[in-house]
């Protein structure tokens, strides 16, 4: 297995894995969401090299070992990628998005015209809509200070299993991170608030302008982004392939690592020149 190198880079941090030999096709770019880092793509970082491709995962400011950089609202995040591809020299790039990051990637790509020759798209949205529950109270002055003031590791772990996730200990402690600092919890609040979905109508009918093969990997047992998403997303984007996994939950990465692993390497295999 490749070995994945944590690096930093005008103060972002990521993971890094590169081929043990040549490279055969585009770099991947993997980002995260709410409230993950790029750990939760450890395993696709490594299948991707063992692939024949330079992976890089990035943790958005504030979240991981990246400090925050607020207001970390949704445009702020955007600009963020755009830095972080100029700093690495990265130019045509399969492109790899979960939760948020596939509101914050897909915004980057069609904002900066960014050349993507194959798209990963996980349980994440790109369509106006509704924002669940705890979104809701993270969006709404006061009750989502109270929230982020009394959320304690205990609480996090319990409301991400909650949601049905498989998440170890240890990924409980890289995805806290985010909330050790003042600044850190409220870039959280600074995120969902900047969500005004109707922010998206700029981008009706770009989907279906993605000249690139796309993998739909979902995980089935998710309450928060159900698996209509993927099939809108399905009917969205002519060259495609959905994969459910039916044991899943929102965080499948976590969840199935060497299944989404094995996947993603294979889906890229088929997109080499």
């Amino acid at each position: 297995m490749a070995e994945i190198e944590l690096k930093q880079e005008g103060g972002v941090a990521y993971r890094e894995a590169v081929p043990a030999g040549e490279e055969t096709g585009d770099p991947v770019l993997l980002i995260h969401g709410f409230p993950q880092s790029s750990y939760m793509w450890e395993p696709v970082v490594a299948a991707a090299a063992d692939a024949g491709r330079r992976a890089i995962a990035p943790d958005l400011p504030g979240y991981g070992d990246s400090p925050p950089d607020r207001p970390g609202t949704w445009e702020r995040h955007v600009e963020a990628i755009e830095r972080f591809r100029q700093a690495l020299g990265l130019e045509r790039v399969a492109l790899g998005l979960h939760d948020w990051g596939g509101l914050i990637g897909l915004r980057w790509a069609f904002d900066h015209g960014s050349p993507v020759s194959a798209l990963i798209l996980s349980n994440t949205g790109f369509f106006e809509g509704q924002w669940h529950q705890m979104a809701r109270a993270m969006r709404t002055p006061g009750q989502g200070e109270q929230l982020m003031d009394n959320l304690t590791k205990d609480a996090f772990a319990a409301m991400l299993r909650d949601f049905g996730g498989r998440l170890s200990d240890e990924a409980i402690d890289e995805y806290f991170k985010a909330f050790e600092t003042a600044d850190g919890r409220m870039g959280m609040l600074d995120l969902y608030r900047s969500g005004d979905l109707e922010k998206l109508r700029p981008y009706d009918g770009q989907l279906a302008g993605i000249n690139a093969p796309t993998l739909i990997l979902w995980g089935q047992n998710d309450p928060t982004v159900p698996v209509a998403v993927a099939r809108r997303f399905e009917q969205e984007i002519t060259d495609n392939r959905v994969v459910i996994l039916e044991k899943a939950s929102h965080f499948l990465y976590d969840d199935e690592p060497e299944h989404c692993g094995r996947e993603v390497a294979a889906f890229l295999e088929r997109q080499e020149p």
